[in-house]
């Protein structure tokens, strides 16, 4: 997976905050109008849609004479997948993950660990600390 340049990053930052999952998606003028504060050109928005489109990043469906595009997969998707990839990056996976390990702050080890047990089946309910309350297997490691 590529890294997102800053326009593009500000797009699905758009798409990942204002679209839920369900929707039927924002049109090219509703991102732009949702990033007016950068003051891009309509077609500007329309081309950095369609390069994303076209990276596998959002999805796209016709709505008369327009697009309504919305994200492909979720931002914690997103940055799990950009993780794997450094972990790709050359070395030892083992590692960069010990590494990593010794990094986080307790609270995210916390996560990790209830993450990995209910994977490995320990348990079905992850406790997420930084939400102070439980959460199904399956959330904890979308985030």
């Amino acid at each position: 997976m590529t890294r997102l340049g800053d326009l593009e990053r500000a797009v699905m930052d758009v798409l990942w905050d204002s679209v839920p999952a369900t929707s039927d998606g924002v049109t090219v003028r509703e991102v732009a109008d949702a990033l007016a504060g950068r003051e891009l050109a309509y077609t500007t928005v329309m081309t950095v849609l369609d390069r994303l489109a076209g990276k596998g990043m959002v999805q796209r469906e016709r709505e008369g004479r327009a697009w309504r595009y919305r994200a492909a997969a979720s931002r914690e998707a997103h940055i799990a997948q950009l993780m794997l990839d450094a972990l790709d990056l050359g070395g030892s996976r083992d590692a960069a993950l010990v590494r990593f390990a010794r990094s986080v702050t307790g609270t995210e080890a916390e996560v990790l660990r209830a993450a990995l047990s209910a994977e490995a089946g320990l348990t079905d309910r992850v406790d997420d600390p930084r939400a102070g309350r439980p959460a199904l297997a399956d959330e904890a490691t979308d985030r």
